[in-house]
């Protein structure tokens, strides 16, 4: 995202709604895991991308004695909800909330609105898998080279696109992988324990501008932490969006 070519104020709603899903991920990771992260993989991965999000020091503290008890804070209750957008996608939606009421009706406003239906719990999870999903750029290195790297590490498969290699893991050898990635010099555009679909949809012309404004708006949520859908919409779609 280019920062500069925005207004001041659009600039700070940015990083306060980054901010924010920072500081409820620290929060929730430490009350369930506890407040070290030298013991907690849900915490250390949270602080390393708050910091990667150069949110302040005392702020990530701040976060961690909330969670724990030390400091009194808002209490995040972790939902999952579920639904099917244009062309039948499917998508999960990971958010953090102290008002669930609010956000179900929020959330189902959304799907109503951009061509999508809110579905009970169940409905599509099972077209989803945790996994450890890491994304380095080709020019990184060979596909070779880094088949052996990420092989070795525990990797279970290795995907190539147009601009950049997909590395997928079990969520017990996520951080082994990302360790050996980062170890043969290489910067991971993108390291995670995500939901990977098994299968995916393949979205043109209206549906795809739908499903885009669809996520965008699922995204742009502050309650919502991650979004999982199975659409593949060209480059092309992507940038009419």
């Amino acid at each position: 995202m280019i920062y500069f070519a925005l207004k001041p104020n659009s600039i700070l709603r940015i990083i306060g709604k980054l901010f924010t899903k920072f500081i409820k991920e620290i929060t929730v990771a430490a009350r369930t895991g506890g407040g070290d992260p030298d013991a907690n993989a849900r915490l250390r991965k949270a602080i390393l991308d708050a910091k990667a999000g150069n949110m302040p020091n005392d702020t990530i503290d701040r976060a961690i004695r909330r969670g724990t008890g030390a400091e009194e804070g808002v209490t995040y209750e972790e939902i999952t909800y579920e639904g099917y957008g244009p062309g039948g996608v499917a998508l999960l939606i990971e958010s953090m909330t102290d008002n669930r009421n609010r956000t179900v009706a929020e959330i189902r406003h959304m799907f109503s609105k951009n061509g999508g239906n809110f579905a009970a719990a169940g409905a599509v999870a099972w077209m989803f898998e945790k996994k450890g999903y890491i994304v380095v750029p080709k020019a990184a290195k060979s596909e070779d080279e880094l088949f052996e790297i990420v092989s070795d590490a525990g990797a279970e498969d290795l995907r190539s696109d147009e601009e950049n290699f997909e590395i997928i893991t079990s969520p017990e050898s996520f951080e082994a992988v990302s360790s050996a990635i980062k170890a043969a010099g290489i910067e991971p555009q993108v390291a995670e324990i995500s939901m990977v679909p098994k299968n995916y949809i393949k979205l043109e012309g209206g549906n795809a501008q739908q499903m885009l404004r669809l996520m965008e708006a699922l995204e742009d949520h502050d309650d919502v932490q991650k979004v999982h859908a199975n659409f593949d919409i060209s480059e092309a779609d992507m940038a009419a969006a």
